[in-house]
């Protein structure tokens, strides 16, 4: 853990075993679609013992093309928006929920620094998206983070906030 991270690896070990045994509670399924934090949120997840019981999958889309090709993101939704953008997390969560066949998918895209940001986008900038099903119909809701720190700050925040909201669905 870096000095200004703030988020330590026993409180994520922590919040993911609160994951799990929400999801287990339940009887249902997570899947992952991750972007700037690169498999964390999975990791997280999966080091917790039992994890096969309520963990489906998970989806690391770094570049765009994988935004496409593996969760159907569209490629004129990316010119239009952007990777980090509300359009397209929700559509990673969307894409991630129906190709794994899970019950609740959390994605996440952000720009974790040190370079890549802009005026209207800085470094630090994280769109979060939820999606579930309900009966037959789905569901997703968003949320946008503007963290601050260093990129592990920034990513292990992102992690944190991604499972954080896994716990209100």
């Amino acid at each position: 853990m870096s000095p200004t991270s703030g988020v330590a690896d026993l409180d994520l070990a922590r919040l993911a075993s609160k994951v799990g045994e929400h999801l287990l509670a339940g009887g249902r399924h997570l899947a992952t679609a991750e972007s700037c934090t690169g498999g964390w949120i999975g990791k997280a997840l999966t080091d917790t013992a039992g994890s096969s019981q309520w963990f489906e999958t998970g989806y690391i889309c770094y570049g765009n093309g994988a935004k496409t090709t593996l969760l159907g993101v569209l490629p004129a939704e990316l010119a239009a928006h952007g990777a980090v953008s509300e359009p397209i997390v929700k559509a990673m969560a969307l894409g991630a929920l129906e190709r794994a066949g899970a019950d609740i998918a959390v994605a996440v895209s952000g720009i974790a620094g040190p370079d890549g940001g802009s005026p209207g986008k800085p470094v630090g900038t994280v769109w979060f998206a939820w999606a579930w099903r309900h009966g037959k119909s789905l569901h997703v809701q968003s949320r946008l983070k503007l963290f601050k720190g260093d990129r592990e700050a920034i990513r292990r925040k992102a992690v944190a906030g991604a499972l954080t909201g896994v716990l209100t669905l």
